[in-house]
């Protein structure tokens, strides 16, 4: 029997992924547990391994954006013919580490041009992208198909119509395909602001003791605030919540995400329970998780199951965070500065620093985003307890 090979969901709010790499080719053989497929995700890299053995039948090209859950090629017996990739609905699955209880959905049929014209379902989408008519195209792939490389060659022969600078625009240094992690990041971002109300409130603290407190202990100011933000939640669990459908899920433990740069875009890596560590606990994953992330080693699992996101950009005094996917709070923070503060009449010189808030109105409103501020500055700006 034909078994099936999808692509697996590696994050809570995966939509899709990337088919980077086929470590197999049409044909080969493979061995239960051997890697067939580099999947790239906006988070992370993976290796796809398989959980039976047969010969590889690849329905997708390389470099193929793949939905979760829909067929990205066959495991087949000796002289089995595959199916149809799109008329699919056999339930197993030849997929490592596939999440129990995740649904497979049967791959959208596109209704274009070229449906009668044998391609991969990668080659329509792209078709369709850049205008290509399949008809046209000379197919080189398995029994007459056309894939990928096909619809991109056509499209780069000379004489094709290349898209042009919009008029006015002066002339540009480069083209760089928006592609990777970068069309992941583009996508999710477009699909929180579409699918949520987003809603930024700002609060200045006074970060004069915490500081002098973190230099003292030799920690850094992220591992203060990611404690200080989920005793905070803690006490406005409102906050600490993720939007599925149509119900809130409130949380009684918190799962922070925080956002670490990369050259190529962020990744945001969670760790669990911050509520009940320390600020030194919470340091040693901060550390590792970061250097992890630079050195591409993040897994799935360590994107999981976050509640709600700190991101902190020292070099700007505020911004407005954009909300993950599913989740309804994200907190940003902004540099700490020297200013003058007015207390009990007198002008004094305290460090200050900018928090803002963005909050999904469908779920928090103002009431609640103002208590979280509350309690959040409190603890801020008496932090002592916090390290001890």
């Amino acid at each position: 029997m034909a078994i099936p090979i999808v692509m697996p969901r590696l994050g809570d709010f995966m939509t899709e992924g990337i088919v980077t790499k086929f470590t197999k080719t049409a044909g080969d053989s493979v061995a239960q547990g051997e890697v067939i497929a580099e999947i790239e995700t906006e988070k992370v890299n993976y290796d796809l391994e398989a959980t039976n053995s047969g010969l590889f039948h690849p329905v997708v090209d390389q470099g193929s954006t793949v939905l979760v859950d829909d067929v990205m090629g066959y495991l087949l017996e000796e002289g089995e013919l595959p199916p149809e990739a799109e008329k699919s609905s056999d339930k197993p699955i030849a997929a490592e580490n596939t999440p129990q209880g995740a649904r497979r959905s049967q791959p959208t049929r596109r209704n274009i041009k070229g449906d009668a014209v044998p391609s991969t379902p990668g080659a329509r989408k792209l078709a369709a992208k850049l205008g290509v008519d399949l008809e046209k195209v000379t197919p080189t792939g398995p029994r007459g198909r056309v894939v990928e490389a096909d619809v991109r060659a056509l499209a780069d022969a000379p004489g094709t119509s290349k898209p042009t600078t919009p008029p006015g625009l002066p002339r540009p240094i480069s083209e760089i395909p928006l592609k990777g992690m970068r069309k992941s990041i583009a996508g999710n971002m477009k699909n929180s602001l579409a699918n949520t109300a987003q809603l930024s409130y700002f609060l200045e603290v006074d970060v004069t003791e915490a500081q002098m407190l973190r230099r003292e202990h030799g920690l850094g100011m992220a591992e203060f605030l990611i404690k200080a933000t989920s005793e905070a939640l803690i006490r406005v669990p409102a906050l600490n919540s993720v939007l599925v459908g149509d119900s809130i899920l409130k949380f009684d433990r918190v799962n922070m995400a925080f956002a670490v740069a990369l050259d190529d875009g962020l990744v945001v890596p969670v760790i669990r329970e911050t509520n009940s560590k320390t600020v030194q606990e919470i340091s040693g994953e901060v550390k590792t998780l970061s250097e992890a992330a630079k050195n591409g080693d993040l897994g799935p699992d360590d994107f999981m199951g976050g509640t709600f996101t700190i991101s902190i950009l020292g070099s700007v005094d505020g911004f407005t965070p954009i909300l993950n996917q599913g989740q309804v709070g994200l907190l940003g923070v902004g540099r700490s500065v020297q200013k003058p503060v007015v207390r009990e009449g007198e002008v004094i010189i305290r460090e200050m620093m900018t928090l803002s808030l963005t909050g999904d109105h469908q779920v928090v409103d103002g009431a609640v985003a103002a208590s979280f501020f509350r309690r959040l500055q409190r603890l801020i700006e008496s932090p002592s307890k916090l390290f001890s």
